[in-house]
């Protein structure tokens, strides 16, 4: 018996969407909402927005060492549209530093401080639980699974060179 030829994609609700995509797409963004609530809440208490918080972690990652700032614009989860500003408001809190390298004053080196490595550890274990509460109820194979879909899902739209970590 030969293979069923695939059917176009079509969906039931048609009427609530105008594709399969855009149903996709939509469920992504009411997800994102669910789940950032629990993150605002862990960062709002720590006086940090999301980014500023992925920024620290990044800083971290590469510590004692120092990041450039365009490098470190570019592997932030989502983009900061003002790096200078989510980095002065983190320097003036004395979680950063920022220094121009004389070889090239147009490079600004990045590099977090005792002070935002301390207040990384003191967010620890709130960071863990806030995961488990968004994402904890899913079993390891389902993490596992939806992890690679939404890898795939945006590979082609990724610039090769500048990868976020999650993609490394």
């Amino acid at each position: 018996m030969a293979p069923t030829p695939q059917k176009p994609r079509t969906h039931t609700n048609s009427r609530k969407f105008d594709s399969l995509e855009q149903e996709v797409f939509l469920n992504l963004w009411r997800t994102y909402d669910r789940l950032k609530a629990f993150e605002e809440q862990v960062f709002g208490n720590a006086g940090l927005s999301a980014q500023q918080y992925n920024t620290l972690r990044l800083l971290k990652s590469v510590y004692p060492d120092s990041m450039p700032t365009l490098v470190l614009g570019s592997r932030l989860i989502s983009r900061a549209p003002d790096m200078t500003r989510l980095l002065d408001k983190l320097e003036q809190r004395g979680l950063l530093s920022r220094e121009r390298r004389p070889e090239n004053r147009r490079v600004v080196e990045v590099t977090v401080t005792p002070p935002g490595l301390a207040l990384l550890e003191e967010l620890s274990s709130e960071v863990r639980e806030c995961h488990r509460k968004q994402l904890g109820h899913l079993s390891p194979d389902a993490l596992r699974q939806l992890a690679s879909l939404l890898k795939e899902a945006r590979e082609p739209h990724e610039d090769e060179t500048n990868l976020s970590l999650v993609d490394e």
